[in-house]
């Protein structure tokens, strides 16, 4: 399983390839766009950490929507001095695809040879006295 953890926006994600995830507002338009800020790269047992970045990793996105997320109402309260105050909030979101994570050192894993066939399997049992 391949996957990496980006920052971006104060925070960090744990994305892999296909994932959809919704970050704070991106200043871009519809479109690609380069997450460059890598903390982590983990492809299969290869396993790079940055300090605190990883040098010549990214990670391919493309930008779907930008949009408002889900209302917060925040109350505040007194007990005894009549204070009362109740105020909203609603984050500005862009919902990403991950596309694609790249990086330098860590490569696509290598093909797995094919299996011999019965017949040659059966050729190396060895004979016992």
């Amino acid at each position: 399983m391949k996957y990496a953890v980006i920052k971006t926006g104060g925070k960090q994600y744990k994305v892999s390839e296909g994932d959809v995830i919704e970050v704070d507002r991106l200043n871009v338009k519809e479109g690609p766009l380069n997450f460059e800020e890598v903390l982590l790269l983990v492809s299969d047992e290869n396993v790079e950490i940055g300090k605190p970045f990883i040098s010549n990793a990214k990670v391919s996105a493309k930008l779907l929507e930008q949009k408002k997320g889900e209302k917060i109402r925040v109350a505040k309260f007194k007990s005894k001095v009549r204070y009362r105050r109740v105020t909203g909030f609603r984050a500005q979101l862009s919902k990403v695809v991950i596309e694609k994570i790249e990086s330098a050192k860590i490569k696509a894993p290598a093909k797995k040879p094919e299996e011999k066939s019965k017949a040659e399997k059966a050729i190396k049992v060895s004979k016992k006295s």
